[in-house]
């Protein structure tokens, strides 16, 4: 079978040298780019120019684009499964037998169960209308994505107070006085623009105040750094927000004229003093109440971030709550410098792009998560994945004999795979797509190869901000190998399932036309700049009188009235952790600014400057148990347990011990990477359903692990 082109698409084989704008795909994050193409292949790699926050910068993994396009040991053709699943016996397959293997697995799910029993995850993200859109399709309510192992907890949090997503709200890091990151290591797992602006903040005379277990890189910029107890942060802002109520630091207008329940949030803090909260955080009260006076001199300039690694403890729905709230206390939302409200096309009095979805019936079945019906509280977008698991194994409250995985790694991502593989043993069909060989992709029964980000094209995008924008990933080359876009592949599945009268479009241009029609923009406006801006200022909402809070109450509700209706508090008090026995650690893990989570361990480049991981410690912690830097050392949990080098340095809280995510990978066919390191997921043992009921995301950071010499 000849290799795929997508027609129409100016330029593909063009002959001589040309740019394409374009987006990235090396992470999640999808920074515009401007691709350099020779005589058909991809030469250079640099920023959108066009876009003036992002300029021509590029991080590591972006500059390792080229690295990855040129790489032959990711997935060339499509895969079926001749052996055990995970065994790695494959057989090669057209494009015409893996689809109609997988139609014929659906039809037969279909007729027995119903589309319901068909479950979907991909990474989320601006892309979904498609994703969501063949879900619907085909009559089943449940897509998810990858968020309950993310920013479920802050997603929720802010829900919760706001009625707004997460994602609905922006960090005006360039304009701040002070930002405040629990956790947050933007300047490693970072997105461009907002690194630039956090580097721009500081360069300008800002202060940063970073609280985490771990010292990252984020940490050595900042100008206070707490090394707080693990899993107490909650604590920590209990403490916080006390102070600032009782010292009157707090925007007293702000405050009346946009909240509801101040005055229950205020009895509820009474007793939580910075010296209580000292004995379990083990942070100095004098250095908090230092902290709230410092800031509140800059407030309403400050930002405290709602949390991204904070989301992984019981708790952290709460942390992140009170997170925001410290922005609210201040009075930083919707000001220059503080937390600024997220604007779409109707805010700049623009027609929003078409959706796909809206032209599909709406599907009346339950999901099978709960989420929406049975958890009134959690979003029932995108659901929560690790809550699928339960109802595989039970069938209740009906079975799910169906699994297709986009873009999306479970089995490196939640904790423990063999809890997972369990789940999945019980299900007719597997199936992965994507750009790699994944852990996911490895246990499935059929592995379909995405056609990389600089080998396709994908829907357009519309982006949310002071000044929203439309955007577009164009296709730069054809694909090396024979892979397909996404677009392409649901379509044709579609097709064969009786449902393609949805997916009518032929190339990706006829599907472009929909999305933009109406708007005013084209085609060729978006490829001449690969972005057409919607505002050419900023747009910010009256404080007075012109604030959205999507809430019932339209304020920001300190006490929830949707949180009342789902039986939780809207504060709770402050559970400890677990006391540790001795040699045993909370396992806590985190990226660098070399490597995408679990996607990029195999790429050459990346590779070669981070081939692998180690076990971080504090001194006090390995004199106890006679180690030293270097050692190699065993770490268990349960019946599994993993060795790697072990590296000592005060930069690590006592109780805890760290290590990078995203190594010891499985896949052979990846040959730099497979092997090396350690992968925390398969030390959370039993974690795979533990996870915050108020917020939904995964306990990941409740691992405990015991450290010996190996």
């Amino acid at each position: 079978m000849e290799s795929f082109k997508a027609p129409n698409v100016t330029g593909v084989e063009s002959p001589g040298r040309r740019k394409v704008f374009s987006l990235c795909g090396m992470c999640a994050v999808r920074c515009p780019i401007e691709v350099e193409v020779e005589d058909g292949r991809p030469v250079w790699l640099q920023g959108n120019p066009n876009d003036k926050s992002m300029g021509t910068s590029l991080c590591a993994k972006g500059a390792a684009g080229l690295a990855f396009e040129y790489d032959d040991e990711r997935p060339q053709y499509p895969l079926i499964r001749a052996g055990e699943r995970g065994e790695g016996k494959w057989r090669r397959a057209t494009w015409e037998e893996a689809l109609d293997y997988i139609a014929d697995k659906l039809k037969a799910v279909i007729e027995e169960h119903g589309g319901r029993a068909i479950a979907y995850s991909d990474r989320g993200g601006p892309f979904t209308d498609l994703s969501k859109s063949f879900v619907r399709a085909i009559g089943s309510p449940n897509y998810f994505n990858h968020d309950c192992t993310c920013g479920r907890n802050a997603h929720h949090a802010s829900m919760s107070l706001f009625g707004l997503k997460r994602t609905g709200f922006g960090y005006d890091f360039k304009n701040t006085k002070h930002m405040v990151f629990y956790g947050r290591n933007i300047i490693e797992s970072f997105q461009v623009k907002e690194a630039k602006a956090v580097i721009d903040a500081l360069s300008a005379g800002a202060k940063m105040t970073y609280i985490d277990p771990r010292a990252t890189y984020t940490a050595s910029k900042a100008t206070r750094y707490l090394q707080v107890r693990p899993n107490t942060e909650y604590a920590l802002n209990l403490a916080l927000i006390h102070q600032v109520i009782k010292d009157e630091l707090y925007d007293k207008d702000f405050v009346s004229r946009w909240t509801v329940g101040f005055e229950q949030l205020q009895k509820f803090v009474a007793d939580k003093t910075p010296q209580w909260a000292e004995e379990i955080t083990g942070i100095a009260a004098a250095e908090m109440i230092e902290m709230v006076h410092e800031i509140a001199a800059d407030a309403p300039r400050v930002t405290f971030h709602g949390g991204w690694m904070t989301a992984r403890h019981g708790q952290s729905f709460y942390t992140s709550r009170t997170s925001y709230i410290l922005n609210v206390l201040f009075g930083a939302i919707e000001v220059k410098g503080g937390l600024i409200a997220a604007k779409g096309p109707s805010d700049a009095g623009k027609k929003s792009l078409n959706k796909l979805i809206d032209k599909i019936p709406e599907v009346e079945e339950k999901r099978v998560d709960g989420c929406g019906w049975k958890y009134t509280h959690f979003d029932s977008g995108p659901g929560l994945l690790h809550l699928l698991f339960p109802a595989i194994e039970s069938g209740e409250p009906y079975p799910v004999k169906a699994y297709i995985a986009y873009r999306h790694d479970p089995i490196s991502s939640l904790p423990d795979p063999d809890a997972q593989k369990r789940a999945y043993d019980k299900l007719d069909l597997l199936v992965s797509i994507d750009v790699n060989y994944s852990e996911f992709g490895w246990y499935s029964d059929v592995i379909l190869p995405e056609a990389t980000y600089l080998e396709r094209a994908n829907i357009l995008i519309s982006k949310s901000g002071t000044k929203p924008y439309f955007t577009m990933r164009d296709q730069a080359i054809a694909p090396r190998f024979d892979s397909r876009p996404a677009w392409w592949i649901f379509r044709e599945l579609a097709v064969r399932l009786g449902v393609g009268e949805y997916f009518d479009f032929e190339n990706i241009e006829e599907f472009w036309e929909y999305q933009l029609e109406g708007t005013g923009v084209s085609v060729s406006d978006l490829r001449e700049r690969g972005l057409v801006q919607l505002s050419d200022r900023d747009i910010l909402w009256d404080r007075d009188d012109g604030l959205k809070f999507q809430t019932p109450s339209g304020k920001i509700e300190l006490t929830s009235s949707v949180l009342a209706d789902a039986g939780l508090p809207d504060l709770a008090e402050f559970q400890p952790p677990p006391d540790l026995a001795p040699g045993q650690f909370r396992l806590l893990f985190g990226r660098s600014g070399v490597h995408n989570h679990a996607h990029t361990m195999n790429n050459p480049l990346l590779h070669e400057i981070l081939p692998s991981n180690s076990l971080w410690m504090h001194p006090q912690a390995a004199e106890e148990l006679g180690l030293s830097d270097g050692d190699t050392v065993r770490v268990s949990n349960g019946d599994y347990s993993t060795e790697g080098p072990l590296t000592v340095t005060p930069w690590i809280h006592p109780e805890a011990v760290f290590m990078l995510h995203g190594f010891g990978r499985t896949v052979p066919l990846q040959t730099r990477a497979y092997g090396k390191g350690m992968a925390d997921q398969r030390l959370q043992k039993g974690l795979l359903t533990a996870y915050d009921q108020a917020g939904g995301g995964n306990n990941l950071t409740e691992c405990v692990v015991t450290v010996t010499k190996a």
